[in-house]
């Protein structure tokens, strides 16, 4: 049976992308001069406006203006005729932590030397061994696209570019297995000065074909390359961004199921961001192990508990053992429990504004660690096979 899938990924000038790295780039700041900070921060970004809020409690002294300027410049918001640029006015209302929250943050409802959830609700996992990220491969393909976009516009490479875009891929399976690009959407922003007939070769011959598989694409396969014609303004100044909006782009593409938490801004002891790292490295490990050629790994909260509620592995017929046993394997080497992952994956530094852009999983060009396999946990599993 023959079926399509598709995937989109942005790059770090879409606009709700542009509010994901300020709100990281906040939480980095307050970490690196007090780790046990706790952030919830949000941002939502208009023509020539940014606004931040939420709750935050730290002993860090941080200008929260300071950070968003330097972050709209480093994605290349530099110039007045974007419409949005580190001239923004930046206004900022942030609070406290509630006590409420607080409290079953600091000590656990069945443990109190230890840390609750900062949350309920549930968090997903997942790996796949179609790509050697082991990521989905639309998404992965999709990604490497806007990410060779930045790139060329950063190294001046096309000079015509502008900092906001987004692509899509769509793979045509042969039962699960991926066997052909079936269509490209690029969209790509720009100067106003550059002709449709050249800007389409150039991101066709310069951006796209270089950066997919050459065994992957026929002549059948489409391209829609700034398909409306134009797209001058871009980023804030065309659309309203807001953090969190791009859960879908971050994880895995719609590919695997998505418990609804949004990463950015968000502190370790919020679990929507930290299982869903922890349950990624688990995911992972099992395919890499050979205990399953594709891997969901489910977990769920409640709001001042240490302990998940549930967990579950489910390996959509491609395990080589039970996921009963694989789930034996995970208790036996995974402490869910917030603080247990938190010391695992070293979470209390300022990494997480790298990863506020072109996805929180399957990276290349960062090693974040929970994309580092355990080898004690992987040879263990291994040794069930």
């Amino acid at each position: 049976m023959r079926r399509l899938f598709t995937s989109e990924s942005i790059t770090n000038g879409h606009p709700d992308k542009v509010c994901d790295q300020i709100a990281d780039g906040i939480l980095d700041a307050l970490l690196r001069s007090d780790p046990l900070s706790r952030s919830a921060c949000e941002v939502t970004a208009e023509p020539g406006a940014v606004h931040i809020m939420g709750e935050i409690t730290t002993k860090a002294d941080v200008d929260y203006k300071a950070i968003a300027r330097s972050v709209i410049r480093s994605i290349g918001y530099t110039k007045s005729e974007y419409g949005f640029d580190d001239s923004a006015d930046i206004t900022c209302t942030i609070h406290q932590q509630s006590g409420d929250i607080a409290m079953g943050v600091d000590s656990a409802f069945e443990d109190k030397a230890t840390i609750g959830a900062g949350d309920q609700g549930m968090m997903f996992g997942y790996a796949t061994s179609e790509s050697e990220e082991c990521m989905p491969l639309a998404l992965s393909l999709s990604r490497k696209i806007t990410m060779a976009l930045r790139d060329a516009r950063e190294s001046g490479t096309l000079s015509f570019l502008r900092p906001d875009g987004k692509s899509q891929v769509t793979v045509e399976y042969e039962g699960k297995e991926p066997k052909r690009i079936a269509t490209v959407v690029l969209s790509a922003q720009h100067d106003e000065d550059i002709e449709l007939e050249e800007l389409r070769h150039e991101l066709l011959e310069r951006i796209i074909k270089p950066t997919l598989p050459p065994h992957l694409i026929d002549s059948s396969t489409k391209y829609y390359i700034n398909p409306t014609g134009r797209f001058v303004l871009g980023g804030p100044a065309a659309d309203t961004g807001l953090t969190g909006r791009k859960i879908i782009a971050d994880t895995y593409g719609g590919y695997a199921h998505h418990g609804g938490g949004a990463f950015s801004g968000k502190d370790p002891t919020k679990v929507d961001r930290t299982a869903s790292l922890a349950l990624r490295n688990i995911a992972k490990t099992i395919v890499e192990a050979g205990a399953a050629s594709e891997c969901e790994v489910q977990a769920a909260y409640a709001i001042g508990v240490a302990e998940p509620v549930s967990l579950a592995v489910f390996t959509y017929g491609s395990g080589k053992i039970g996921e009963e046993e694989i789930l034996k394997w995970i208790e036996r080497n995974y402490d869910l429990r917030p603080a247990g992952m938190i010391k695992r994956y070293n979470l209390r530094r300022p990494i997480y504004l790298d990863s506020a852009s072109f996805g929180a999983f399957g990276r290349t060009d960062k090693i974040f660690p929970w994309e580092v396999v355990d080898k004690k946990a992987k040879e263990e599993l291994s040794s069930l096979l």
